[in-house]
């Protein structure tokens, strides 16, 4: 057993509602089980948001959040990253690990090189990659792309969650690819599981649950609606989560499919568990040619573990994954072909003579993800990297 002291640094923790946040835990746990002396740096959630007890200390902040509780937004940032640093300098570690934004990582790498230890950067995505499809200015792109590209080239190791996002993070910052390890992304394979309470509205639904932000574009599915419940009239759409195009999402649907879309909020995993395991299918998106086409979405993971069919609307590795591995229908980010996706799924699911091949393929969903997409598995992988060593 090692005791190896870990610092683990994060805007955003559990039991917040997101994949960086069951990601991170599930690295803390990994480390915890192996004996490491894990702290986690974040900042406090929501004041409505329950917080459970964890087998190690998690250092909560209080921070600025934006008018949808995201720590969003560069002032928002540097609410959570001076105090940080401060924090990091006063803080005892042999390690630290260190989420985006990039101005997280120059708070970690500043205070790593004054303390004279090495850190990790764990990178999710590429937050250049995506700047250059948004329109921020060019002050703003190119400050992120350096502090990125430093992050990520001063950083002891790497860790990302898929090939193709290491791939592009080794083309934008340069970083050697001996220094990174893929530690694929998933669910808690416990809380999204095919068996357990199922919602039942009473009408027939799908479920898109997670981040609504402009590079997903959600609003397709809204505007997939009217065709759908011209075929299935009495059909519900239900979106968990927020972000920061939920407002317009919502101005679509008041215009599109007034009383047929539904916008539940933050819902605790459990919660959401119940509402994908009773969905005709559950719906991810992800605009193509928009900085993102290398993301696999956790809604993907978290439908297939529930034995639940997915409807993906857009490009790249994640329709890969879908249609390679028999989770459901993926399609152009186009609202005849998602509404078209959509009626098949109810046609599927209102068909007696489909019952057994329904629950056949449910099973088969549910073992794929139970093999390939859990999240325990993926934070032990993480874990053994960082305790056995990362090359210099």
């Amino acid at each position: 057993m090692t005791s190896r002291r870990i610092v683990i640094v994060s805007r955003i923790f559990a039991p917040e509602p997101a994949a960086a946040s069951f990601r991170l835990r599930a690295l803390a746990r990994g480390l915890t089980e192996r004996g490491a002396d894990v702290t986690v740096l974040t900042t406090r959630p929501p004041a409505s948001t329950p917080i459970e007890p964890e087998p190690y200390p998690v250092r909560r902040w209080p921070v600025l959040r934006d008018r949808f509780d995201y720590v969003r937004g560069i002032v928002q940032y540097l609410s959570f990253d001076v105090p940080v640093f401060f924090r990091l300098l006063a803080t005892r570690a042999d390690l630290v690990v260190s989420e985006p934004p990039p101005t997280t990582g120059m708070a970690v790498l500043a205070s790593s090189w004054l303390r004279g230890r090495p850190y990790v950067w764990y990178a999710p995505d590429i937050w250049t990659t995506a700047a250059d499809k948004m329109d921020v200015s060019p002050v703003v792109k190119k400050s992120m792309r350096l502090m990125e590209t430093l992050a990520a080239r001063r950083a002891a190791g790497v860790l990302t969650v898929s090939e193709a996002m290491g791939r592009e993070l080794q083309d934008v910052t340069g970083v050697g690819w001996d220094k990174v390890l893929v530690a694929e992304n998933g669910i808690d394979t416990d809380v999204f599981r095919p068996d357990g309470p199922v919602a039942d509205p009473g009408a027939p639904y799908f479920v898109y649950a997670g981040s609504m932000s402009e590079w997903q574009g959600a609003d397709v599915f809204v505007r997939a609606m009217p065709k759908v419940l011209a075929a299935h009239p009495d059909a519900q759409l239900r979106f968990f989560g927020r972000g920061s195009d939920i407002e317009r999402v919502e101005e679509i649907a008041r215009r599109l499919a007034p009383g047929h879309v539904l916008f539940e909020g933050l819902r605790p995993a459990a919660e959401t568990a119940e509402w994908t395991r009773g969905a005709v299918a559950a719906l991810g998106s992800v605009i193509p040619d928009n900085g993102y086409d290398f993301t696999k979405p956790t809604k993907i993971y978290a439908a297939a573990a529930c034995g639940t069919p997915v409807v993906y609307a857009g490009a790249g590795v994640a329709a890969e994954l879908v249609l390679d591995n028999g989770l459901g229908a993926a399609v152009a980010h186009d609202p005849d072909a998602v509404a078209d996706a959509m009626i098949a799924a109810l046609d599927r699911r209102s068909d007696p003579a489909r019952a057994a091949e329904n629950e056949r393929l449910r099973r088969e969903r549910a073992g794929w993800a139970a093999e390939h997409a859990s999240l325990a598995a993926s934070g032990r992988l993480a874990a053994d990297w960082l305790l056995q060593g990362f090359p210099d």
